[in-house]
């Protein structure tokens, strides 16, 4: 990774939850962020289709601590007929009614709290690139953002409900020390791989060293399609 187009961004927040997909109803977190929620964070401050996100490495900052919650949530979505009926007609009820006690269910989430991580990351030149255009021009634009706290829209930390804080750390260092930590996170989400008629999920084995969290390279065999 060079400096031309590498990037660093600490990002922390009050409460965090990046759902396993093995988990049906009940939400329960992976131990750290994941590849797919640090990349959406990115975008979230600097996306252009010039350019793709690559996660390469995530610090883990401060230890993790759990907590479980019980919340109110709807059991039902409105019905896909019921919108296209109404679209046809130019009227009718698409309400959810979130007192009705048919609708509402209680369900338990198990979440991170206190989080914060060091997410180091490069991107890369897609074919939509003008002339001129270089890698520089990019990371210059996302350090500026960064700085002045700007983003497209909210970052948040799995679920949209945890907005994250950010700020810009230099791709050089000195960076913040990871906890001492090392242990087998085993299988997890690494991104959605989009290329037939549905996304793919991809999933790598991560392993905490020290704190730290390396992810594999996209065309790696590390990771399991």
């Amino acid at each position: 990774m060079t400096l031309d187009n590498a990037v660093c961004l600490r990002v922390w927040g009050d409460y965090a939850c990046f759902t396993r997909p093995e988990m049906k109803v009940e939400r329960v977190s992976y131990d750290v962020i994941t590849p797919s929620a640090a990349r959406g964070v990115l975008e979230a401050i600097l996306w252009k289709p010039q350019i793709v996100w690559r996660v390469m490495r995530i610090d883990v900052l401060k230890p993790i601590c759990w907590t479980s919650v019980r919340r109110n949530e709807v059991a039902n979505v409105i019905s896909i007929d019921n919108v296209k009926t109404a679209m046809k007609r130019g009227k009718g009820a698409l309400g959810l009614y979130a007192d009705d006690s048919k609708e509402r269910v209680q369900r338990a989430a198990l979440l991170l709290r206190e989080v914060d991580y060091l997410i180091h990351a490069q991107f890369e030149l897609t074919d939509k690139v003008d002339a001129g255009d270089t890698p520089a021009k990019y990371a210059a634009m996302f350090r500026r953002r960064a700085e002045k706290g700007q983003c497209f829209n909210q970052p948040y930390l799995g679920c949209r409900e945890f907005s994250a804080a950010f700020a810009w750390v230099e791709p050089a260092g000195p960076w913040p020390t990871p906890i001492a930590e090392s242990r087998d996170l085993g299988w997890m989400l690494y991104d959605l791989e989009y290329r037939g008629s549905e996304p793919t999920p991809c999933f790598f084995r991560a392993q905490l060293d020290n704190g730290t969290v390396r992810i594999p390279a996209w065309d790696s065999e590390e990771i399991a399609r």
